[in-house]
């Protein structure tokens, strides 16, 4: 507990909450201007809409979100080589898990910005489909699930990289990567990690190539990609926290 108000401590003046905020209020911005004229069909289907369309943007905003957050905590021991200080009064795992679970909070807090500005918009357009509390929640669990997993080797990279180039890039490719995904066999997104906001979303769309009209339905839970997703944050955690406690310094 101690590390993690450190943390925010430390991080005080980084003005994080001004770099999130912007992306949040780009996302936003578009939902508004998106679901500014509806006809009663995309009324009758407006939470759905919402959840499939801002998850994917998510897989545009979030990675960005995530690199942004870790750099910024993770830069001030690189920019103040004040690693060997630190670690002479806490252990490695120790400052390594405190720095994570500050970014977490953040992609937290953002998550749940954004849920509530889906209800928000529900209300506000009069979305006729009937409030779904549960597939909005799970939106919320999954965008923070697999946001945390990105964070979590974005952070790894932060922290072993005194250049803080080399995470942003992996951010942005694998932004491109995961928005590229979406249009390829579910086998292959599963595994690009980025992509796991599209293979875990909670609503399909169906085209009906004929008649050019978009249906969408919502779709159980796929188990099996989550599980997958829980196997390889755990292998990027503690690999990653591994290699930064024995990384000379």
């Amino acid at each position: 507990m101690k590390g993690i108000l450190l943390e925010f401590y430390k991080i005080r003046r980084r003005k994080i909450w001004v770099m999130i905020l912007v992306l949040l209020g780009v996302q936003c911005l578009w939902g508004l201007w998106a679901f500014r004229d509806m006809d009663a069909k995309k009324l009758s289907q407006g939470y759905m809409q919402c959840l499939y369309h801002f998850t994917v943007f998510n897989t545009i905003m979030m990675p960005m979100a995530a690199a942004i957050t870790a750099s910024k905590i993770c830069d001030l021991e690189h920019k103040g080589q004040t690693f060997k200080l630190l670690l002479t009064v806490m252990p490695a795992g120790t400052l390594f898990d405190a720095k994570f679970i500050c970014a977490s909070m953040y992609m937290v807090a953002v998550g749940a910005v954004q849920m509530i500005f889906i209800i928000v918009l529900g209300k506000a357009a009069g979305f006729t489909e009937p409030f779904p509390p549960g597939y909005l929640f799970y939106y919320f669990v999954i965008t923070i699930f697999v946001t945390v997993v990105i964070l979590a080797i974005q952070q790894v990279f932060s922290l072993l990289f005194t250049n803080q180039m080399v995470s942003f890039v992996i951010g942005i490719t694998g932004s491109f990567a995961g928005l590229f995904s979406l249009f390829l066999p579910r086998n292959i997104q599963r595994g690009i990690l980025w992509s796991y906001y599209g293979v875990l979303m909670p609503v399909r769309m169906n085209w009906d190539g004929q008649t050019r009209i978009a249906d969408l339905q919502y779709i159980p839970v796929d188990w099996s990609s989550f599980w997958l997703l829980m196997g390889l944050f755990a292998v990027i955690y503690f690999t990653g926290r591994r290699c930064f406690t024995r990384k000379e310094r």
